[in-house]
């Protein structure tokens, strides 16, 4: 879907005497200095109140074979105090290259580091073993980081993320409970049974509260198929301009297609339903057409340019996550490439791929049921995502699952709850992280920046 992708980090940032900081043995970019493995670059800090460090730390491939291949995961620091709690913070993907404060940041007025999934570039190892992009090893790179900053953060420590990011704290707890104090989840999913997918065919005929504007969203869709020689006409024109190949699609048509699949989903993902208002007439022009198809789907995505960066999530979810599988009954006959809307489809072909059946996700699942503790998982009512989501079991503790009326995959769900179910997600996050109620966390949650990669994801 529409995405754009964070450029690679450049420059060396400034010096700690560029910055007006004093080097001194109990300054923080000291002690950071003084971890084994961690590489330390201090920028001028965008954000009141914050030092802001990028970091890099050594990281063994194989967690069970510490002496092997190593990588350098790339992590962003917002260091606010030492005594101040810690938020661990995860795309799931890259880390965004812009200092932001997350819904549970703000609300503890903690620190914060943002730590990037191991193969997404740069923190990829090279020879890359595709074997070891898997979730208990993302988990360990988190663990291990953890317990190096512990020995400079001891106060409470909150994790949190949202869609893949969120899919990551769950894991990272499940597999080190203790590692954190409390977990944020928002708009993950939980793919338990990856053959049974109804529930996504279901939300699509109930979503919102408007019946015409999911018809709407279905028509322009088909629509699209009708107008194929024009709307390809235009696809091929914008890849010539920009130099976009289709190596892993294998074609423009195909790529036009998986975007088309995309479009219905895409819009209730980023939008909101008052959005339906601004969309265009079935019988607009073929400009028209084409331009809402290109908002909302974002045809570059489904190049060789725009998939690449996301290879590491489709080797996962082809895996172990699993995958969506929404019926397109209202799209056929029209439809060309219907089986291609899969994550192998994705990943180029001498990256092998095996699904592991479901094995780790009913793992993960029963774990959140029987054992999962001081977690609160948030939703949006219209986000597609959350039709297969986690849910709490007789052995959870100290949890709850909440959803946010109207909203889409966005974050910050908390601030959007109804009044009291936001006063008591709001407690039980200031309890966790051991800080008293007090006017300056509930006021920050409505002015700061949020995560800039949030509502940018893979359409799977």
């Amino acid at each position: 879907m529409a995405l754009l992708i964070a450029a690679g980090l450049t420059g060396t940032g400034a010096t700690a005497a560029q910055a007006g900081v004093t080097a001194r043995a109990d300054d923080i970019a000291a002690q950071l200095k003084a971890i084994p493995g961690m590489q330390v670059t201090e920028k001028a800090s965008t954000l009141p109140g914050y030092r802001w460090f990028w970091l890099s730390y050594r990281q063994p491939v194989d967690h069970t074979k510490p002496k092997g291949q190593w990588f350098e995961q790339r992590i962003m620091l917002q260091h606010k105090s030492s005594d101040r709690p810690m938020v661990l913070y995860t795309s799931g993907y890259n880390t965004p290259e812009t200092m932001f404060t997350s819904e549970p940041t703000a609300l503890v007025d903690g620190n914060q580091i943002s730590v990037e999934y191991r193969y997404f570039t740069p923190s990829r190892p090279e020879p890359t073993d595709w074997r070891k992009d898997t979730i208990w090893q993302a988990a360990t790179d988190e663990h291990r980081l953890i317990g190096a900053l512990k020995k400079i953060y001891k106060a409470k420590w909150i994790s949190t993320g949202a869609s893949k990011g969120g899919m990551t704290a769950v894991y990272h707890k499940r597999f080190y409970p203790n590692d954190v104090d409390g977990s944020v989840v928002y708009v993950a999913p939980n793919d338990v049974v990856n053959n049974e997918d109804s529930a996504y065919d279901r939300f699509f005929k109930t979503v919102g509260t408007d019946p015409q504007c999911r018809a709407h969203v279905k028509a322009l869709a088909r629509e699209f198929l009708k107008r194929r020689p024009a709307m390809l006409t235009r696809f091929k024109a914008a890849a010539a301009e920009n130099g976009w190949t289709f190596t892993i699609l294998k074609t423009p048509d195909r790529a036009f297609e998986n975007s088309v699949m995309d479009y219905e989903w895409g819009f209730w993902q980023y939008s909101l339903q008052s959005d339906c208002a601004s969309l265009p007439a079935v019988n607009a022009s073929d400009d028209e057409i084409y331009g809402t198809l290109d908002n909302i789907s974002g045809l570059s995505f489904y190049t060789d340019q725009g998939l690449a960066p996301y290879i590491p999530y489709y080797y996962q979810a082809g895996t172990q996550l699993g995958w969506p599988t929404p019926q397109f009954t209202n799209l056929r006959p029209l439809l060309r490439y219907e089986r291609s809307y899969q994550p192998r489809t994705y990943v180029p072909r001498d990256i092998p791929m095996r699904f592991d059946g479901g094995r780790a996700m009913r793992d993960i699942d029963g774990w959140v049921r029987a054992h999962g503790s001081h977690m609160l998982f948030l939703y949006g009512a219209n986000d597609p995502w959350g039709s297969e989501r986690f849910r709490l079991g007789k052995g959870s503790r100290d949890s709850a699952v909440y959803t946010a009326p109207g909203m889409n995959h966005s974050g910050r769900l908390i601030a959007k709850l109804p009044d009291d179910q936001k006063a008591k997600a709001t407690a039980d996050v200031l309890r966790w992280a051991n800080v008293q109620p007090g006017a300056k966390s509930l006021k920050t949650m409505s002015v700061t920046a949020d995560d800039p990669l949030l509502l940018q994801r893979p359409p799977l």
